[in-house]
């Protein structure tokens, strides 16, 4: 009997190839999507109807059964409210791997079990394999380097590992598109979407206001001594590293260097202000062990779009582990992911809670 698989169908050319390619691998395929949040306006709510629109059409197109599964109030919980405590605890949060771990490869792989399937698929780019000597399941990055998600995928535990195929691991992006056209898929030609799904127009403040109810105050700019320099629109409203939008002029470019909330402020002060040599991390995933038990050698992100830096991870207590760059990083940011690397290994991530100077 074929193996069953429990595809999501986000609407996009990526998950409809990696349908098109589990079906073709004799796989016993179902499609499904996800409704994840209510629209924020009528162009949200557009977007999210198209985007099941589309999925349906593939999933007809390929004579694939087809179920819509609304976790909004999951969604809710775990990604909306968490993004909003986050920045107002002065964190930049990192929704999409919230996402990750408690809805696409947490609760839709329960849904997936429920349905008596063996495994779920999606279309990130990314590979997994089991190693043959401890038996673990090792997460690997894209063959497209440009398009590899292994970063935003850390949190995938060993359970989850066991029961995920990425089928466009080995593929480049225009490979898959040309695949996707030779099929005749309604989203051979579609754009990624590079937004976060419940703020479309970057707003990420007049969103927290909508949802809350609150209205978050002005405050003080600081300088590195402490001095007032101006006035600012609310703490919330910045992060660190940024200098455009901040309205103050000084002489000089000015950067956000930290933010305290319970005082309302931000310190801003010169680039190089933002260097810092090392973080603490937790919630700490690993992949060839169970744990970190002594000093690795390895390469580290502390953001997606940052290139691979060399580091030195160290264990410390109670699961927190601190990675030391060979050289000082810029506007290492508190609430962001660090993500280990050997090679196209990935060893393991974690999230930062604390910016070390030495």
């Amino acid at each position: 009997m074929a193996e069953k698989v429990l595809i999501g169908l986000s609407g996009g050319v990526d998950s409809s190839v990696a349908a098109l390619l589990l079906q073709n691998a004799g796989y016993a395929c179902i499609g499904a999507t996800m409704l994840l949040h209510d629209g924020a306006d009528e162009a949200t709510s557009c977007a999210a109807a198209k985007a099941v629109e589309d999925a349906r059409a593939v999933a007809q197109r390929m004579g694939l059964p087809f179920h819509v599964f609304s976790l909004q109030d999951a969604f809710r919980e775990h990604v909306i409210e968490n993004f909003i405590h986050c920045y107002e605890c002065g964190m930049t949060p990192n929704p999409c791997i919230q996402c990750n771990r408690h809805l696409k490869f947490g609760l839709f792989v329960q849904k997936a079990l429920e349905l008596g399937c063996d495994y779920v698929a999606t279309g990130h780019y990314a590979q997994i394999r089991r190693d043959e000597v401890s038996g673990r399941y090792q997460l690997y990055k894209a063959a497209d380097s440009a398009k590899d998600q292994t970063y935003f995928l850390y949190t995938l535990t060993q359970e989850q590992l066991a029961h995920v195929r990425f089928p466009l691991g080995g593929l480049t992006k225009a490979e898959a598109r040309e695949i996707a056209e030779k099929a005749g898929f309604v989203t051979a030609r579609k754009r990624d979407s590079q937004d976060i799904c419940f703020v479309p127009d970057g707003d990420y403040v007049r969103f927290m206001e909508s949802y809350t109810g609150k209205k978050y105050e002005p405050g003080n700019y600081l300088d590195l001594d402490g001095n007032v320099v101006g006035r600012h629109k609310g703490a919330v409203c910045y992060t660190l590293g940024q200098r455009k939008g901040l309205g103050i002029a000084l002489g000089a470019p000015v950067y956000v260097c930290s933010k305290d909330m319970s005082a309302n402020t931000v310190t801003v002060g010169p680039n190089e202000a933002l260097y810092s040599r090392g973080l603490r991390a937790r919630d700490w995933n690993w992949f060839p062990f169970p744990s970190l038990r002594e000093p690795l050698r390895v390469t580290a992100k502390a953001r997606h779009s940052q290139n691979e830096q060399p580091a030195t991870v160290y264990p410390e207590e109670n699961g927190f582990a601190r990675v030391i760059f060979d050289t000082p990083q810029r506007a290492l940011t508190p609430g962001q992911a660090v993500v280990l690397y050997q090679g196209n290994d990935v060893v393991g991530g974690g999230t930062i809670v604390e910016i070390l100077s030495e």
